[in-house]
């Protein structure tokens, strides 16, 4: 049987997400035995129109960038959005809080009126395609991206976490940044990189999405127990979550 062809794409992004597939360094080898890498421009020159599965890092914020992804779903059996601007819009969307002309102006100044540097409102992929899988966080978490390559290259679903990060925080003995004074997204959270930021002193900043189902009871308590309110928690929901707040 052909191993199944893998085209990987960036739209607006820092390519970082990229750069952890890259960093699985030996382990490249074991997954390229199991698919067919047929288009990536970090890593090769090599182009191609045909590929089974289509890779998506990126957020979506001009118009032809939208009809470029909707070629490329209409020619891939399988998309991955990967990454949080691929799979929520990630830091990108704070723009959607603001003025887009202001935007602009802030970013670019006297230069914002130029064509090429026309810019929409930001979309995740999942906003303009249909999206299959999602490998999140900023960046992915590479030992993840790659079980979830090698269950669709052998026929199976990959299946994320349902639980949020605090379940990780626990597992590792980190102590609750809540106590620390913090406003810590790790309660609403999607687990699955293991608790990286709080295990190196920082607050969870819910690169990894709303984990599904959050425990919102939970969460109200834990606020009401640390004398923080439900708006100190969205202030901070905004920088990867914007304009995608689940109910509290």
């Amino acid at each position: 049987m052909s191993k199944p062809r893998v085209a990987i794409f960036d739209f607006a992004c820092c390519e970082g997400c990229q750069l952890q597939i890259v960093n699985l360094e030996e382990e490249i080898i074991d997954l390229v035995t199991l698919v067919d890498v047929v288009e990536w421009r970090e890593a090769m020159s090599e182009q191609s129109e045909e590929y089974d599965i289509a890779i998506i890092e990126g957020s979506i914020t001009r118009p032809q960038d939208e009809e470029r992804l909707k070629e490329i779903r209409e020619r891939a059996k399988i998309l991955i959005a990967l990454g949080a601007c691929a799979v929520t819009g990630g830091i990108n969307k704070l723009k959607n809080n603001f003025d887009l002309e202001d935007v602009k102006k802030c970013v670019y100044g006297k230069d914002a009126a130029m064509p090429h540097l026309d810019t929409a409102m930001t979309k995740a992929v999942g906003e303009v395609v249909k999206v299959d899988f999602v490998v999140p966080g900023c960046p992915i978490n590479r030992a993840e991206f790659a079980v979830i390559v090698r269950s669709l290259a052998l026929g199976k679903t990959p299946v994320l976490p349902t639980y949020p990060v605090c379940v990780e925080c626990k597992m590792r003995e980190n102590g609750c940044r809540f106590e620390y004074d913090e406003i810590c997204l790790g309660p609403i959270t999607r687990a699955g990189c293991d608790a990286p930021c709080p295990s190196a002193g920082h607050w969870c900043y819910g690169c990894r999405g709303y984990v599904d189902d959050p425990n919102v009871n939970a969460a109200k308590d834990i606020l009401e127990k640390y004398g923080k309110t439900i708006d100190d928690l969205k202030s901070k929901m905004l920088l990867f979550n914007s304009k995608q707040e689940p109910t509290l």
